[in-house]
């Protein structure tokens, strides 16, 4: 999650809605359930009111009356919505209870355990008649001049308000949590749309590096637009290096090819045996400088993004020139199904090179076959493969083959710089080269080089 700047942003703005949410139900259920509770009380208060101003005593001191609070619930047995009045003076006679209580009782706390206030009033909870849960309103008032004294009491089922309150939360969690998952969701489409023109340089940047394009179009928002533009002046500035790079080695090259070829005419003017060795060392010192040139070429090339060559291509018309030169050689060219779609992330002539000095080899020591695969290799590379069916070579001579200026064959005409240009090549380009004992005898030069960013994309 830490690699993606769209999942952090995601994630964080989840968080916090959640946490959001969160306390929004919080404060949301605290408030309906003070204002349930609230509004309860207030109910029992008011009967409790009503049932005193229902009742009073007869001349003898018993308590009478026929209180109608306005519910049938206190109509109904054991339906958790109660009242008594009961004598709270000596004096005082009887007991007065709704139907719904009929000749049960439920026990009052003692008055040390919860006192009654200033006004002689006091309310608790406790356990009704079926294991509901009470709140009690109760008071203790004289009814007359004469100290008749009677106690009421208004008992309400809070279990029924307690269910509501729970029903109300479940409801609130239902619909919060559909709420704040679409909120989510939104969030993000509205996140990743406006993250949606990183995606644009992506792919602008893909283009560039495989060579579909050489600058970032212009067109992003106003935050992107100065990322483009200075991708573009580095574009411009790699592409000055290059191009000046490249006309530098052209002038040194220039320089020195007049000096070598007086040197080389020269030595054919001296003649003799020190004309040969003049000319010989004069041979050497042009490859030599040509392949230091081209090893700078390849340097100031080497990490350009644009650099890109399909491999078949390449193969076959090596392959066609091979088969010229040497008609009597059978030489074979195994491809996987997808070889257009192998492309190297470098010159097309650097591949020619490595893979032309390998053939030439092959060549010169195959008796009467060449093979020549390609094979794709860890997603990120490509495998060429030459072998021949010649004498091949042990371990020691594979050791010495590629050091610069070796001939393990004088009988062969050669600079001995063939198998080091290509190592040289395949270094230069983080690759891989490899020699080993063919399946036919002879011996196997395996190249390993990096895919263009293009031929990694399935």
């Amino acid at each position: 999650m830490t690699e993606s700047l769209a999942a952090r942003v995601i994630a964080l703005s989840s968080l916090w809605a959640i946490a959001a949410f969160v306390v929004v139900a919080g404060l949301i259920s605290n408030l309906y359930e003070r204002t349930a509770q609230s509004g309860f009380e207030a109910v029992v208060r008011a009967q409790l009111f009503n049932l005193i101003n229902a009742v009073t005593v007869d001349e003898t001191g018993m308590l009478v009356g026929v209180p109608d609070l306005g519910d049938l619930s206190y109509s109904q047995p054991l339906s958790g919505w109660y009242w008594e009045v009961l004598p709270a003076s000596g004096n005082t006679t009887g007991r007065l209870a709704s139907f719904s209580l009929g000749p049960g009782r439920i026990e009052a706390p003692t008055t040390d355990a919860d006192p009654f206030d200033l006004q002689y009033r006091r309310d608790y909870r406790m356990k009704g008649l079926d294991g509901e849960l009470l709140y009690v309103e109760e008071a203790e008032v004289v009814l007359d001049a004469e100290n008749h004294a009677a106690r009421f009491r208004v008992m309400g089922n809070a279990s029924v308000v307690d269910a509501d309150i729970g029903a109300f939360d479940r409801m609130l969690a239902l619909y919060l949590g559909l709420f704040g998952l679409g909120s989510i969701v939104i969030n993000a489409l509205a996140i990743l749309f406006g993250l949606h023109p990183l995606v644009g340089v992506r792919r602008s940047l893909a283009e560039v590096r495989n060579g579909k394009a050489e600058r970032l179009p212009s067109s992003f928002p106003a935050e992107i637009r100065p990322l483009a533009t200075e991708m573009n002046a580095l574009l411009d500035s790699n592409r000055r290096i290059v191009e000046r790079a490249r006309t530098q080695v052209g002038n040194l090259a220039h320089s020195l090819k007049t000096p070598i070829a007086v040197l080389q005419n020269e030595a054919g003017a001296i003649g003799g045996e020190k004309g040969r060795l003049v000319a010989e060392q004069s041979e050497a010192m042009r490859i030599q400088v040509q392949h230091y040139l081209d090893r700078a070429r390849r340097a100031a090339t080497a990490d350009i993004a644009i650099a890109r060559t399909p491999v078949e291509p390449v193969l076959q018309r090596l392959l066609r020139v091979i088969r010229r030169l040497n008609p009597d050689l059978d030489c074979d060219l195994a491809l996987p199904a997808d070889a257009e779609r192998i492309v190297f992330a470098g010159e097309a002539q650097d591949l020619e090179e490595a893979i032309g000095n390998l053939l030439e080899n092959a060549a010169k020591y195959g008796r009467s076959r060449i093979r020549v695969a390609l094979l794709r290799g860890d997603g990120e590379t490509f495998e060429i493969r030459v072998e021949d069916d010649g004498p091949g070579l042990d371990d020691a001579q594979i050791a010495e083959a590629t050091k610069r200026g070796r001939r393990l064959d004088e009988r062969v005409a050669g600079s001995g710089l063939g198998l080091s240009i290509v190592a040289d090549t395949v270094l230069q380009y983080r690759g891989d080269f490899r020699l080993a004992r063919s399946d036919f005898g002879g011996l196997r030069a395996e190249v390993v080089l990096p895919l263009a960013p293009a031929a990694t994309i399935s």
